[in-house]
């Protein structure tokens, strides 16, 4: 069942993303040869807490595990939900910091994907192509448009740059549980799918690599 938000649930739900967003700025800023994931991990849970809210993945059940930590970090060829460790990140390498809370009983989730130091002009293309999927995944979000194009905008300009998309995950609905229906794909045909409406809450998820 997809869950359709109030105007006062929506409001609740931007005050819990502007503490992701805050604390995601702090954690980029952070990134460095010679950090540890674990002590980024610290950091964010740190600052989660000094907010009043709580992390959003620390503890969280997913495929018959529990996850540890509260920050999801993903170097390089990883794409998703590396576990932080005592690995420390090297010049060239880029991660992926995953990272929600929740507040007021409503989740917040985001990510970011940062260079460590100087990284290679690939390794940046990469990063700009992506990001530029997601803003136009976004642009899709409007009240009669469907599923199939959001998702045919982010496959676009990924395949369009040469690159293409990841289907074994993809991004989802959410709200006062963090993972919600619908599933948002990277991938779809213009005119398909789930019809949006007023109300849906959907974390886009664009996830890019070479062909």
């Amino acid at each position: 069942m997809i869950s359709l938000k109030s105007a006062r649930e929506i409001e609740v739900m931007r005050r819990a993303n502007i503490i992701v967003a805050e604390i995601l700025q702090e954690l980029k800023q952070r990134v460095a040869p010679g950090i540890t994931t674990l002590e980024l991990d610290a950091v964010a849970e740190d600052l989660t807490l000094k907010k009043k809210a709580i992390p959003a993945f620390k503890g969280y059940a997913v495929g018959g595990r529990i996850f540890p930590c509260c920050l999801c970090v993903s170097i390089n060829e990883e794409i998703v939900h590396g576990i932080p460790s005592a690995r420390a990140l090297r010049e060239g390498d880029i991660v992926g910091l995953d990272f929600g809370v929740v507040y007021e009983g409503f989740y917040g989730d985001s990510a970011v994907t940062v260079g460590v130091g100087n990284v290679s002009e690939q390794a940046r293309r990469l990063m700009a192509v992506t990001e530029l999927s997601l803003h136009k995944g976004i642009e899709q979000l409007q009240v009669g448009k469907r599923l199939g194009d959001l998702g045919a905008a982010v496959q676009g300009v990924a395949e369009s740059a040469g690159y293409s998309v990841v289907r074994a995950f993809v991004g989802h609905g959410i709200g006062k549980k963090l993972h919600e229906e619908p599933p948002v794909p990277n991938y779809g045909e213009p005119d398909r799918g789930l019809r949006l409406k007023e109300g849906m809450v959907l974390a886009i998820e664009p996830m890019d690599g070479r062909r």
